[in-house]
């Protein structure tokens, strides 16, 4: 019951979870920044087409 209530330790295993969680962040925003540029083209074409 001790084991519950010790704080926990960070070693390799914590350093391995943050380098994937920077990865995964990074390939998010990424992923993001590309649906943003496309939406912003495909908006950019309807305003046009329209006048």
């Amino acid at each position: 019951m001790a084991d519950k209530n010790s704080p926990k330790k960070h070693g390799k295993s914590g350093d391995a979870r943050e380098e994937r969680l920077k990865a995964a962040l990074k390939a998010n925003m990424a992923r993001r920044k590309a649906q943003a540029k496309a939406r912003a083209v495909s908006d950019d074409k309807a305003g046009k087409d329209e006048g």
